[in-house]
C-alpha cells in the first residue's frame, strides 16, 4: 500500500499544474534558426521570445539550448542534457539541417519520435515547429517532409506551429546575407507570429 502512495504522488506531482508564483520554464530546443545565428545577445529568439511575453504580463523564463548546425540526431543525443533545466515546455526547432544533408526524412522522423517521448517523460508540454522544405528539392520530398510535423503532432498529441520561418523566409530584407537566417526584423516577427501559441500553452500551464 505505501508503494501505491508514492506512485501516485509521484505521478501528481510529476503533471501539476506551475504554482502560481513561480515562472514558467520554456526552453528553445533547435538549431541556428533558435539560436539566434549572427545576431546580436538581445536580437535572438529566445531573449525576444522572453521579452514578448513577459510584456503580456506572463511570468516566463526562457532559456536557449539551441545549437547551430544540429540534426535531430545531435538533438536527441543531447536531449537529456536540455532536460536539466526541467522546463515546463520545450519548443523543437529541427529538421533543416536533416534536409540539408540529405539525411532520410525515416532516420529524422525516428530521431523525432524519440526526442518526443523522452521530454513528455518529464512531463513537459512539447511545442514542435515545424519547416518546409524549398522547392528544388522535388514535389514529392517536399510534401513528405511537410507531412513528417504533421504526423508527429498527431501521434503524440502535440501542438504544431506549422512553419518557423513563416513570413520570414526568402524575404531579403528579413534575412542576413546568406539568406537562410533571420535578421533582428526576421526575429521580431517570428516571434510574433509563435508568440500566441506559446502564451497560451503557459496560460494552460497557470490554469487562467
Amino acid at each position: 500500500m505505501k508503494a501505491i502512495l508514492i506512485a501516485i504522488v509521484a505521478v501528481v506531482t510529476l503533471f501539476a499544474p506551475v504554482r502560481a508564483d513561480s515562472p514558467v520554464i520554456i526552453t528553445a530546443f533547435g538549431d541556428s534558426l533558435a539560436a539566434g545565428y549572427g545576431l546580436k545577445k538581445n536580437e535572438g529568439f529566445v531573449p525576444v521570445l522572453q521579452a514578448h511575453l513577459r510584456e503580456q504580463g506572463l511570468p516566463v523564463k526562457v532559456i536557449n539550448a539551441a545549437i547551430a548546425g544540429d540534426t535531430t540526431s545531435d538533438a536527441l543525443a543531447r536531449v537529456d542534457w536540455m532536460l536539466e533545466d526541467k522546463p515546463d515546455i520545450v519548443i523543437v526547432e529541427f529538421g533543416a539541417n536533416d534536409m540539408f544533408r540529405g539525411i532520410p526524412i525515416a532516420l529524422t522522423q525516428k530521431n523525432f519520435d524519440a526526442i518526443i517521448r523522452r521530454i513528455q517523460q518529464t512531463g513537459a508540454h512539447v511545442l514542435l515547429a515545424g519547416m518546409f522544405a524549398p522547392n528544388n528539392y522535388g514535389e514529392k520530398y517536399k510534401s513528405n517532409f511537410k507531412d513528417l510535423y504533421k504526423k508527429l503532432s498527431v501521434k503524440y498529441d502535440v501542438p504544431l506551429y506549422p512553419f518557423f520561418l513563416f513570413g520570414v523566409a526568402l524575404q531579403q530584407a528579413l534575412n542576413l546575407p546568406d539568406g537562410i537566417h533571420p535578421n533582428a526584423d526576421g526575429v521580431k516577427i517570428i516571434v510574433n507570429n509563435i508568440a500566441p501559441q506559446v502564451a497560451g500553452m503557459v496560460r494552460n500551464l497557470r490554469q487562467e
